[in-house]
């Protein structure tokens, strides 16, 4: 077997891999997409009152989401007690919309606090919401250092968009 016929390309990776590290100087991208008004382009699902969904542009596994606070702040003891309960609403609600449309075998679902704890961003907290099939870690990540994405993320934002818009408008009525 010639050698190229043991890779598997993923260029859209490539931004990640080479991408500098934001100085604070640069401000914080969550914060860039709350700001922003172009919702499709950054991949935002929906608006709550104090937090919103997003899809991870670096996803983990397909239909990878983030539920994040408007307020940039890394503690997590500093949220009120309305941030924490919508954070939870949007976190069920999100898991809702991925069974009725990808039917996940299960979920892995969490904050990374601090460098310590795997953050990436550790300025703004956000809760990873990553659906799991049975068999998704097939031989790729032991084998060939490399994660298969099933669906690009425009395709993923399309199916997701209308799910969550309803989502949206139940929580805005029950407040």
């Amino acid at each position: 077997m010639q050698e190229s016929e043991n890779r598997l390309w993923a260029p859209w990776r490539m931004e990640y891999i080479e991408r500098e590290l934001r100085s604070d100087s640069e401000g914080c991208f969550l914060c860039d997409k709350i700001d922003s008004k172009e919702d499709e382009k950054n991949l935002v699902l929906m608006r709550g009152k104090t937090f919103f969904v997003v899809m991870n542009l670096y996803p983990y596994n397909n239909a990878h989401l983030m539920v994040c606070p408007y307020r940039h702040l890394s503690d997590f003891t500093a949220l009120t007690e309305s941030e924490r309960s919508e954070s939870q609403e949007l976190i069920a609600g999100c898991m809702k919309i991925l069974n009725s449309m990808l039917n996940p075998d299960g979920y892995n679902i969490g904050l990374n606090l601090g460098r310590a704890g795997g953050a990436g961003l550790e300025e703004h907290i956000h809760w990873h919401i990553v659906p799991r099939w049975s068999g998704d870690t097939n031989f790729m990540p032991v084998l060939g250092n490399t994660k298969v994405i099933v669906e690009g993320l425009k395709e993923s934002y399309i199916k997701l968009l209308p799910d969550f818009a309803t989502l949206e408008n139940s929580m805005s009525g029950s407040k």
